[in-house]
């Protein structure tokens, strides 16, 4: 038997939506910050990216993703814009992107989370299954930074300790 039913209450509001976001975001970050310089640029398991390329990732989507989203703009996707060579830079950049993410994400109304976006020209999904991807590929990624720095000997930070 199915059974169908409309949600008559809202389960989390944008602003609780935006501080889940920013509490991962500031987890990532202390990811970032446990690195030695060398490794973040260097080191990875099984093949995969070092953790810094991953970081590049991750800056390159939210806050340029909120931004097309606002203004209607459909441009490809691309990390080619920053190419940092230090930790500094990436945290520097890191901590100006959750700015862009934060003046962007509060300018969606919230009938606006559930029109469909054609993000980066390639993705074509309602805005709010774009904003919960942004958040599950930092996860993703969080996760193989753990990786990282335990396969390095370093003791990440607690998961659950998000601000």
């Amino acid at each position: 038997m199915t059974t169908t039913a409309t949600a008559t209450k809202q389960f989390m509001t944008s602003e609780q939506v935006l501080n889940e976001w920013q509490g991962h975001r500031n987890l990532t970050r202390r990811v970032i910050e446990s690195f030695p310089e060398k490794e973040l640029f260097e080191f990875s398991v099984g093949g995969m990216r070092p953790f810094a390329k991953l970081a590049v990732e991750l800056i390159s989507i939210g806050g340029p993703a909120l931004k097309g989203i606002v203004e209607g703009n459909v441009e490809a996707y691309s990390e080619e814009a920053f190419n940092p060579k230090t930790k500094e830079e990436i945290l520097k950049k890191w901590d100006e992107e959750t700015e862009v993410i934060n003046h962007y994400f509060n300018q969606i109304s919230e009938e606006r989370f559930q029109e469909t976006f054609n993000l980066f020209g390639q993705y074509e999904f309602p805005v709010y299954q774009n904003i919960l991807y942004f958040i599950d590929n930092e996860v993703h990624h969080r996760g193989q930074g753990y990786v990282y720095l335990r396969a390095l000997g370093i003791e990440p930070p607690f998961f659950w300790e998000r601000f």
